[in-house]
């Protein structure tokens, strides 16, 4: 678990999705290496991403010395509650929710919506029938360390309405680690590896503190705003986009942020991490 991996050369960062459907403009994929070149936006191989097709070029790709950050929470919280849906028999770790979560999801693309709307409903905010909201906003320990500390208040896994919600992108998210874990590691429930990929949960507010925006102005939305953001973390100019969207520049500016961040030891060994947070909860990478 402390292990600090020192051989990444290449850094990926996904902005993701969890809406239903094959085809999602949410998701966005940016790449670059070592260096000071800025990320590039990889093109999908259709009009748009799809969860799958992400999976894939993982896949591709876990030889390479690639880090490969997510934007989505890797599990619910467990450690407060002293289960993920407490009153229901599931699993207690992590990679064995995931394949509870994969086992119960037909949903296309590795949606996850049913589990939400359906086989485990009751634990889901979904509006003001479901009771107080507040009722539901449990956090895992990296998230309300990182609350403690300054960094706000991220949302919860089980908070499903509206366009801030992260649960679908989230349960979308672990039936895409069920797949990815059986040809990679993923951290911090595996350790570090001396080689090959590696994928990580990464918050793309982090970087966007990083680059010394302030909370509620870390959307990036011109070209101007994403080159101050880059030259932050010592990268060039990016290539122009085609569309100056939330998706994209979130995904480029945490690569070059997941770029100069990947070899400081103490992202590697944040002190509240121990064993048992390790293997059911998770840890964001960023968060010390």
């Amino acid at each position: 678990m402390a292990n600090v991996p020192d051989h990444f050369t290449r850094f990926a960062a996904i902005d993701w999705s969890g809406a239903k459907g094959s085809a999602h403009r949410g998701i966005a994929l940016a790449h670059c290496e070592a260096g000071d070149a800025a990320p590039v936006l990889i093109d999908p191989p259709g009009r748009a991403w799809s969860r799958e097709r992400i999976a894939e070029w993982i896949e591709a790709r876990a030889d390479e010395p690639l880090l490969i950050g997510f934007d989505f929470s890797f599990a619910p919280p467990r450690i407060a509650r002293g289960s993920y849906l407490p009153g229901d028999t599931v699993p207690q770790t992590a990679k064995r929710f995931w394949d509870y979560v994969d086992a119960r999801c037909d949903d296309a693309d590795l949606g996850a919506a049913s589990f939400l709307e359906s086989h485990h409903r009751r634990h889901f905010y979904f509006g003001a029938a479901d009771g107080r909201k507040a009722d539901y906003m449990h956090l895992r320990t990296c998230e309300a360390h990182y609350n403690a500390g300054g960094g706000g208040k991220p949302s919860t896994v089980y908070d499903a309405i509206g366009a801030a919600q992260v649960a679908k992108a989230s349960f979308a998210g672990m039936r895409t680690l069920a797949r990815l874990s059986r040809t990679l590691p993923v951290w911090p429930f595996d350790p570090a590896p001396a080689r090959g990929a590696l994928v990580v949960e990464i918050y793309t507010a982090i970087a966007a503190r990083a680059a010394g925006l302030g909370k509620g102005l870390s959307k990036i939305r011109t070209p101007d705003a994403l080159d101050a953001a880059l030259a932050s973390f010592g990268s060039a100019p990016h290539i122009p986009l085609a569309r100056y969207d939330d998706h994209a520049t979130d995904a480029i500016l945490a690569a070059a942020w997941l770029r100069v961040s990947a070899k400081n030891p103490a992202l590697w060994q944040p002190t509240p991490l121990n064993q048992e947070i390790a293997r059911s909860e998770g840890w964001t990478f960023g968060v010390v």
